[in-house]
């Protein structure tokens, strides 16, 4: 059996099958003191160790200031503006601007914040942190596992049904992403414009601006999966993660966590908008 499939839940520090595969990415796994890949086979009496590598503290701090929509000593949710990358190589990261932005937490298991999810560099809204190892393993298991409920609003182009879903398979994977119809105006320019609610049930890279360019229907200002001619320069990407909702991993609690409709949404739209909740923080 391949070490990438045996190797999941043996490690209580790399307990899913991402943070396994993230491990051996970085030869962190070692099977009779050889260095690991996700090719090595595993026979049966092999010994099989986990190197956590020391966390360095970076010699320069980014000052960029996050609002923090709700704290405790396990897990935080921000607030992800446009144009920034959640985590990747670059300096500029939402990851590397938390520290300054979150307290520490003060249980036996803290670690640096980190992201447990994605949202793409021009999509803005609610992002989770884990603040412990054991709140990052938790938290990424429940993502792999569709316990987390995702919600989003899109702006899209062109005349839509009031409500569908969106099957397909992206990168070998199957996908699925329900919408709703909230509000249609008509625009000299792209002859309609939709508010739409978006409800993603898998997670995979692009989903819905990949699902919604496939119905003819783009998301706004989409620059990678829009149509060449109703490109929207200059605006950004008009797609917005509203709300999360899930089951606390270590209260139990409910915790439903919303963050308001950004500002040019409500230049395009009046009515509905009125109608959607405005931030109430709830655990």
């Amino acid at each position: 059996m391949r070490l990438q499939e045996y190797g999941v839940g043996i490690f209580s520090a790399a307990f899913t099958k991402s943070a396994l595969k993230k491990a051996l990415s970085k030869k962190c796994i070692t099977v009779n003191d050889v260095i690991a890949t996700s090719a090595t086979l595993i026979h049966g009496g092999e010994c099989i160790g986990l190197t956590i590598p020391k966390e360095v503290s970076p010699k320069k701090k980014l000052i960029l200031p996050l609002k923090v929509l709700i704290e405790d000593d396990h897990l935080a949710v921000i607030h992800k503006p446009a144009g920034i990358l959640v985590s990747g190589n670059t300096f500029k990261t939402i990851a590397n601007a938390l520290p300054q932005n979150i307290q520490p937490s003060i249980l036996d298991d803290a670690t640096k914040p980190q992201p447990v999810h994605r949202l793409d560099y021009a999509t803005t809204g609610v992002l989770l942190v884990g603040k412990t190892s054991s709140a990052i393993r938790a938290l990424n298991r429940m993502f792999e596992d569709n316990m987390v409920e995702k919600t989003y609003y899109a702006v899209t182009i062109g005349n839509m049904n009031d409500q569908g879903k969106i099957t397909s398979e992206i990168e070998g994977k199957k996908s699925q992403s329900n919408y709703n119809l909230v509000e249609a105006v008509s625009s000299i320019r792209f002859g309609k414009l939709n508010l739409v609610e978006l409800k993603p049930k898998t997670g995979r890279r692009h989903q819905l601006r990949k699902h919604l360019s496939s119905i003819a229907h783009p998301i706004l200002g989409d620059k990678e999966y829009g149509i060449e001619n109703l490109i929207l320069n200059g605006k950004g990407l008009y797609l917005h993660a509203y709300s999360l909702c899930f089951i606390h991993p270590f209260t139990s609690h409910q915790v439903y966590i919303k963050a308001e409709l950004p500002q040019r949404f409500k230049k395009i739209f009046s009515a509905k908008i009125a109608e959607i909740p405005k931030d109430e923080d709830s655990d």
